[in-house]
């Protein structure tokens, strides 16, 4: 490698390392923008079709107006079994705390020492803490929201002066790279949100007919528990399973139960996500499983809860633009599945 080549290499890993650093520090800005575009790509087809009948800004209000009527609802009924399943640990602590008890003197008599800062760590109060602190930040999500809705209404606004824009640019070959990039990404993204969406529904479905048939407390919230976790890939599910199976020790008291119970939740995401999801989903959206799952833990550091919600399809917006270009298509090539044929774009190929 010529001294050119690492120097050119330098500039790349500096230039990254600035931009992910300045993702994290500036959140408060760039998270609202992400989410309003992955919010656009989702509703843009239902703003595109009322144009077709209404005008721009009549359009434009029903779409906003559906959007957030869906939004509020769904998020409401999650909140709500959210909050059930806190007030219920609430009201059981002293349950759950001799629980604790016993499984930690269970451990030490076995050999197993729990250390105090582990007591300390994990212990009811704990579990309190972290409910309250859920419940705040689903409270001080508001501000971020109302940011979210102002960028998606101004956005839908700007969709289509936009294309215009891309088309008509100086430069045609980047123009209609842009282009076509943005309309694969939006339609990659609906059919991911499509295709989670569908398979959140018949895991929540399925967790909660298996709650009422064990007859484990609280087995609607355990089904909107799992249904909303489960956008979250790999860490969404795995909450999901323990969550319910940690109350399954405190109400039936038997390790076989418990087993029994943790086996068939993790039964049901397996199937679910394993066999069911890839099936629906065909190849168009394969991405590593490596990658999926770098991409949560990657942006839930930088973004919290809302970067690990949105990892994947900005990953799959990366990818995909990736894809498009000669010098990054090997990236598309390790951690996608880009399509063989080059894209054309008002009738031109572009190249790759």
């Amino acid at each position: 490698m010529t001294s050119g080549n690492v120097h050119q290499a330098a500039q790349v890993v500096i230039a990254t390392i600035l931009v992910i650093a300045a993702l994290s520090v500036a959140s408060s800005v760039f998270a609202p923008v992400a989410f309003a575009l992955f919010i656009i790509a989702l509703v843009w087809p239902l703003q595109k079709m009322l144009q077709g009948f209404l005008p721009r800004l009549l359009a434009l209000a029903v779409s906003v107006i559906v959007m957030t009527v869906a939004f509020v609802y769904v998020g409401s009924l999650v909140v709500s079994a959210f909050g059930r399943v806190g007030r219920w640990i609430v009201a059981d602590a002293a349950r759950f705390q001799a629980f604790y008890d016993q499984v930690t003197l269970w451990l030490e008599g076995h050999g197993i020492a729990v250390a105090g800062a582990w007591s300390e760590a994990f212990s009811v109060g704990w579990m309190l803490r972290t409910a309250q602190t859920v419940t705040g930040r689903l409270n001080s999500t508001m501000s971020f929201w109302l940011v979210v809705l102002v960028y998606v209404f101004l956005g839908l606004l700007e969709v289509d002066d936009f294309g215009r824009k891309l088309k008509g640019m100086r430069n045609r070959a980047a123009g209609a790279l842009l282009l076509q990039g943005s309309m694969e990404t939006a339609a990659k993204i609906r059919r991911y949100m499509l295709v989670r969406t569908l398979m959140s529904v018949i895991t929540g479905i399925l967790v909660w007919l298996f709650a009422r048939a064990v007859g484990l407390q609280l087995a609607e919230e355990w089904g909107f528990i799992a249904f909303s976790l489960n956008y979250i890939p790999f860490l969404g599910p795995l909450v999901a399973t323990v969550f319910p199976t940690l109350f399954a020790m405190t109400q039936f008291g038997s390790w076989q139960a418990v087993v029994a119970v943790f086996a068939c939740l993790n039964l049901i995401q397996f199937v679910v996500g394993s066999y069911v999801e890839p099936r629906v989903a065909g190849s168009a959206l394969s991405i590593s499983p490596a990658t999926v799952l770098f991409s949560v833990f990657f942006w839930s550091y930088l973004w919290g809860v809302f970067g690990a919600f949105i990892g994947v399809p900005i990953t799959i917006a990366f990818l995909t633009f990736c894809a498009l270009h000669p010098s990054s298509l090997w990236l598309a090539e390790i951690f996608g599945s880009p399509q063989k044929d080059a894209p054309v774009v008002d009738g031109e190929p572009v190249t790759r």
